[in-house]
């Protein structure tokens, strides 16, 4: 008997498949707006994966929950937007996120913080940011509507047969319509593997206070606060200051190679921590293990296997997304009451509704 399930692999390759085709634009734009060379811009896919498998794995394997990490996707932008700023300057300014990270984490303030929030606040929180992102499969009609409505057919058939394996026979079934129809464009990828490079941090006021600051509270803000809401709307009581120290420590290490800030994923943690990615709520972690595999595989693999990304449809992505997220979007519109558990690491879950009802 294996000591893991096929769902735990679905779900963990569709989080990574959502979080790099849905954000990997803002990196390299920020990349380019740096004016990074291609081995810079190279480290930095390599380093944020590398990054957010070891956050992944660290977190996910002590706690035994489903914890996955990602890098800053606000961050992303916020560095895409910085002007008359050196790679050096940059470089300096995530240290300064990364300390204040760890400072955070230490402290435990945000803790805390995070306990304060009512259940039906969080799950009102846990519901826009998760509908927001399922309702773009309605973008996906208008770019390809016969794959999508492939797509549908074939989750509502094995939702019907088999739900356990829904996802990832859709997911099959959409690389399949696109590699029939010649939907790919694969002509320009070429293999390439990644190596770190190391940028010497310069500190300058300007940068500090224009960018590492705000770095940090975006960070916290917009990642780190959904992060905690999506693992507590299924029953996970983590250790938050261990979570954001390990995150934080994992920037530091990795920043002067272009891993510029990891923290708690939301939209791909909901794939995770959902019963389609494992029906024990004890063994769902398993599936942030997979991620964290695949987060290796992509970052080391440099701009190859980001560009095999870029390659899928819009269409399609949109579309696994959605079906992944429908079963963490459900509870959370209805606020369904979480039971917590009396000591992290023994979470149970909320009661959810049945396949039938979704």
């Amino acid at each position: 008997m294996l000591p893991f399930k096929l769902s735990n692999a679905t779900a963990g390759f569709v989080a990574i498949l959502v979080g790099y085709t849905s954000s990997v634009a803002i990196i390299f734009q920020a990349i380019h707006q740096l004016g990074a060379t291609e081995a810079q811009a190279n480290s930095w896919m390599l380093m944020l994966g590398l990054g957010m498998s070891l956050s992944t794995l660290v977190l996910s394997l002590s706690s035994k929950m489903p914890v996955l990490a990602a890098w800053s996707t606000p961050g992303a932008a916020l560095i895409a937007l910085s002007s008359d700023v050196t790679l050096p300057e940059v470089t300096g300014a995530f240290l300064l996120c990364a300390l204040l990270l760890v400072a955070t984490g230490i402290s435990g303030w945000f803790d805390k913080l995070a306990r304060l929030i009512p259940d039906s606040l969080a799950n009102a929180m846990l519901s826009g940011i998760l509908l927001s992102f399922g309702m773009k499969i309605f973008d996906g009609f208008g770019a390809d509507a016969s794959l999508v409505i492939t797509m549908v057919l074939s989750y509502l058939a094995m939702k019907r047969f088999a739900p356990r394996y829904a996802i990832a026979v859709v997911l099959l079934v959409g690389l399949t319509y696109v590699a029939v129809t010649g939907g790919f464009e694969a002509a320009s990828l070429s293999v390439t593997l990644a190596y770190p490079v190391l940028v010497k941090p310069e500190f300058s006021l300007p940068a500090l206070v224009g960018l590492g600051l705000p770095l940090y509270l975006v960070t916290m803000s917009s990642q780190n606060m959904p992060g905690v809401v999506t693992l507590r709307a299924d029953g996970y009581e983590p250790n938050i200051g261990q979570t954001i120290t390990v995150t934080g420590l994992v920037s530091l290490i990795f920043a002067p190679f272009g891993g510029y800030a990891f923290n708690l994923a939301a939209i791909t943690a909901a794939i995770c921590t959902d019963k389609d990615a494992d029906e024990d709520p004890q063994t769902r972690y398993k599936a942030s293990l997979f991620a964290g595999g695949f987060y290796i595989l992509v970052g080391l693999m440099g701009a190859t296997v980001i560009g095999l990304f870029l390659i899928l449809p819009s269409a399609l992505v949109l579309t696994i997304a959605a079906f992944a997220l429908l079963g963490p979007i459900w509870p959370a519109l209805h606020d369904l009451p979480c039971r917590s558990a009396s000591r992290w690491g023994n979470a149970e879950p909320r009661p959810r509704q049945s396949d039938a009802s979704l």
